[in-house]
Order: structure tokens, then sequence, then C-alpha cells
């Protein structure tokens, strides 16, 4: 599922930033973008995301910024201070005519001007703060995007179901129609059609070609009946609708629901006897594919 939340706090130590952005996946594919002096909590991050999150390529963004010199307090180190006058002292008594560093250079010296110390734990929990509340608004935006696709499959559904229902008291029709055109070409092949004069064949009985007849077209009834497949339709559809319903992570249960209501489709479609049964199968499967497409992004 698609998604995308940012959080920003100001601590003690700099600006915190966390952004999480999500494209749609069958799996959850975690991608960091962390700075290396930040890469020791991307364990911690990981482990919060896949918590709340099962589905989809996240990217999680996590961004440092300290504080600058003018708005922090700064004491000076006085320890160096003093090591570096010795020194400077020891120099000068080597050699006399060396100049005595400035107070500019003393300042810029590595260490002399001590900065709040910033440990690591503090930095972790402050980071961990506000991926949460990243993490809240994200999942917050998922969930509005998920109540919009669950209207959609639901719209689907019902008009699945219609079809169905606008179909199924054609079966009966089609194969009455389709045995009755069978007897008639069997009664032409078996030489038993009277309204051209023709007589059965001297080696086939007119009770064996009756009865040839009655095997033949209740087979054929038997293939074109697509009442079974309808009825699993029916219940599939309905499975389907209350596992949306219920809500929760339903992606992987409605990926096999998908299976099931296409496969009773595809055999409505090849056992169709009549057009509309054709085409009542053609519609339903470019529903399911449309429903796919988007189960694919539900979590």
């Amino acid at each position: 599922m698609t998604g995308y939340a940012v959080a920003t706090r100001e601590t003690a130590a700099g600006t915190i930033t966390v952004e999480l952005k999500s494209v749609n996946s069958r799996f959850l594919d975690l991608q960091f973008r962390i700075n290396d002096e930040l890469r020791a909590v991307e364990p911690v991050l990981r482990e919060a995301i896949m918590a709340r999150v099962n589905r989809g390529k996240v990217e999680c963004r996590l961004s440092f910024g300290r504080k600058s010199a003018a708005g922090s307090p700064l004491n000076l180190n006085a320890p160096l201070l003093a090591t570096l006058s010795q020194m400077q002292h020891q120099v000068r008594q080597h050699f006399p005519a060396a100049s005595v560093m400035s107070v500019n250079e003393l300042l810029r010296w590595p260490g002399v001007i001590e900065e709040p110390e910033i440990t690591q734990e503090t930095l972790q929990a402050d980071i961990q703060s506000v991926l949460a509340e990243a993490l809240d608004a994200f999942v917050a935006t998922r969930a509005r995007e998920g109540a919009a696709l669950q209207t959609m499959l639901l719209a689907r559904i019902d008009d699945m179901e219609s079809i169905v229902e606008r179909i199924t008291p054609l079966v009966p029709q089609a194969i009455a129609q389709f045995q009755q055109k069978a007897t008639e070409r069997m009664r032409e092949a078996l030489g038993l059609a009277t309204q051209n004069g023709a007589t059965a064949p001297q080696n086939v009985s007119a009770d064996d070609a009756l009865e040839r007849i009655r095997q033949e077209v209740t087979l054929y009834g038997i293939r074109i009946d697509v009442a079974e497949e309808l009825s699993r339709l029916s219940a599939h559809l309905a499975e389907t609708r209350q596992v949306l319903k219920k809500g929760g992570q339903v992606g992987k249960r409605l990926d096999f629901m998908m299976q099931e209501l296409n496969r009773e489709a595809n055999t409505v479609g090849s056992k169709a006897a009549v057009k509309d049964l054709s085409d009542a199968s053609m519609a339903m499967k470019l529903l399911i594919e449309q429903m796919r497409e988007q189960v694919q992004n539900l979590e």
C-alpha cells in the first residue's frame, strides 16, 4: 500500500526528522536512508516498523542536524588550555622569538571549546520517539487508503454477485436447449431422422440407437452444466465479503480468494454452452483482475 508521513522534532541535541513513504508490494521490503553516524540505530528502526507494517516497499529516511554553536551553551576546556600554555612556555624557552598564540588560534584549537555531550542512549530514545510519531501518521494514511480500496472491492463483489444471480437461471435452459439439439443431431447421425425418409443401419436397432442418444445427451448435459461452479462462486464471493468486512491483515487471504474466484470463472467460460454464459465469464474475469490488482496492495 502507498503511504507517506514525516515527523520532525527539536531536541536538546538537534533536529531529528523521520520520513516514511511506501509504494505497493506483495511483501515487506524495507530500505533505509541514514547517515553513517546514525547507522547503529537501524536495527531499532527496522524492528519498530516491522511491528506495525507487513506489506509494501517502505523507505525510511532519518536525518539529524546538530544544534549550531550559537544556540548551545559553550564552555572552555580549562585543562587543555593549561596544557597548551605550558607547552607554549616550553617552546619559547627554546625559541624566544616565537610568536605567542593569539586568542583566535586558541579558540580554533580542537577541543578547546566544549560542546554539550550527546549520549548515544539519549539520541536513540529521541529518534525512537520521533519514529513512533511518524509511524502513527503513516499507518493512518494507509488505513484511509485501505478503506477506499475496501469500498471498491465490495462494489466489484456486488457486480459479480449480480452476474451470478442473472445467469444462474440460464443454466437449465441452456442444458435443455442443447439436449434437444444433440438429440436431433444424433438421430440424424444414426439414420433415425424420418423427415428425409432415411432408415437406420441394419446392424443398429431402434432401441440401441435411442439408448445411444440418451447416453450422449446425458454426457453432454453434464459437460455444460455450470451450476456447481456458480454455487462455488457465490460461496467464494460471500467469504471474500466477510474477510473484507472483518478487517485486519487480509491481504494474503484475499490473494487466495482471488485465485479461487478466477478458477471458477474460467471453468464457467470453458463449459459455456450459450453466448450469455460466455459473456458473463469474461465480465467476471475482468472484475476479478481489477480486484486482484488492488488486493496485492492491501495489508
